[in-house]
């Protein structure tokens, strides 16, 4: 499962709010949603927020394996 709570992170650090992505960098409310409830989000949202924040993937998303990820591995 992808999680985006280094994002949440990194726009602490920044001083940066969900606002400030929707108004300020344009992102749609409903990308700002699926990001705050987990959802999966476009390499292209990934890439935005890469060059909005000047960082690396890692500071805005991170994978982390659960056991429906372990049920799904072919055997």
């Amino acid at each position: 499962m992808i999680v985006y709570d280094p994002l949440w992170a990194t726009m602490a650090k920044r001083g940066a709010t969900t606002y400030t992505l929707r108004v300020k960098y344009g992102l749609s409310h409903a990308t700002v949603q699926r990001l705050q409830a987990g959802q999966p989000v476009t390499t292209h949202t990934l890439d935005k927020l890469c060059q909005i924040f000047d960082c690396a993937l890692s500071d805005i998303a991170v994978y982390v394996r659960t056991e429906s990820d372990k049920q799904h591995l072919p055997k």
